[in-house]
């Protein structure tokens, strides 16, 4: 029997949900969430002064972010022995607020509630290319399920010209936005400099210096040196595979939706990571509403595309920097 006083557990748990939801992926690492801490209560609220004002007006992104660190919140108690009581959007009058979860008695953990809690931290974006072993279709099949656990639908993108049309795309609309001054200074202001000492945005590290040619298909990376050489180690000559392309869908495209798309993409990093697998993403041609709505019908069999990504296996795990949660939490 578990003799710990349910105050100091469940205080306990509520601190660890917290922590683990500041390592959730977000666009350019821009970390767009803020919480409050009310006894037993946490609060999940959007930070719209790190929306991305030029690609992402509505806040798609933005709600997609803060939906993994929900799921986070989420493993985080289940793996702790709690199940989340969630209340999406509990406030019409606050539509910054996104979530309310109290947790509740619940089962013991499973070990697989265990395994993705364990690789909360360890998750990396990966921006380079992948090694040439496939993702197995067994794991690929598993990932599928996780999306649909969340009410989202990942898709495996397996023919060739499907494959050659995504990167075509994502190639172009990088091109574009290349070419946009407004793309380009919001770019910067997330990009990090060699040395710097901020805890958000891509610091250099965090991607090669020479981006790779990917094959078969190429898919461009986001340019966060803007011509100054910044990265990494160059790519490795032997990962520069394109790796299993997927895109991630949902039937709807409100709110409710984004937040969906975001915890069931981040069931499906943290599946994929306790099995080494490692995600790229590639947003550029869902920043410009003709190519979102282009690939919704040529694609997607009319659902709407939340996440065009790679996923494969590295040589080497990349850096990752976190504001610390103390900036990100109020306690009441």
């Amino acid at each position: 029997m578990d003799t710990r006083t349910p105050s100091g557990t469940v205080a306990e748990a509520v601190r660890a949900a917290v922590e683990a939801a500041v390592h959730a992926p977000s666009v350019h690492n821009t970390q767009p969430w803020s919480f409050t801490v009310t006894g037993e209560e946490i609060s999940l609220r959007a930070d719209r002064d790190r929306l991305l004002s030029v690609a992402d007006p509505a806040g798609r992104q933005l709600l997609i972010s803060c939906g993994a660190a929900l799921l986070d919140v989420r493993i985080a108690l289940h793996a702790l022995g709690y199940t989340p009581e969630v209340r999406l959007l509990p406030d019409p009058d606050r539509p910054s607020l996104l979530a309310r979860v109290r947790p509740r008695p619940g089962p013991a953990p499973d070990e697989a509630a265990r395994a993705l809690y364990e690789q909360v931290e360890r998750r990396r974006t990966h921006r380079g290319g992948f090694t040439e072993e496939a993702v197995p279709e067994a794991l690929a099949d598993a990932l599928v399920r996780e999306a649909g656990m969340e009410g989202a639908r990942l898709t495996p993108v397996r023919s060739g010209p499907a494959v050659r049309l995504l990167g075509a795309i994502t190639n172009a609309a990088q091109e574009a936005q290349s070419q946009d001054r407004l793309f380009t200074l919001e770019l910067i202001r997330w990009s990090r400099p060699p040395g710097s000492t901020r805890r958000d945005g891509v610091v250099a590290e965090a991607y090669p210096s020479t981006p790779p040619h990917t094959h078969p298909q190429r898919f461009a990376q986001r340019d966060y040196a803007h011509g100054h050489g910044w990265g990494g180690e160059a790519g490795d000559p032997a990962a520069n595979a394109t790796g299993l392309v997927a895109v991630l869908t949902t039937a709807g495209d409100t709110p409710e939706d984004w937040l969906a798309a975001g915890q069931a993409l981040q069931r499906v990093l943290l599946h994929a990571s306790a099995h080494g697998v490692h995600a790229a993403f590639h947003t550029q041609a869902l920043e410009m509403p003709e190519l979102r709505e282009f690939l919704r019908h040529q694609v997607c069999s009319g659902e709407h595309p939340q996440m065009i990504m790679r996923l494969g296996r590295v040589p080497r795990e990349g850096v990752s920097v976190r504001r610390p949660a103390a900036e990100m939490v109020e306690e009441r």
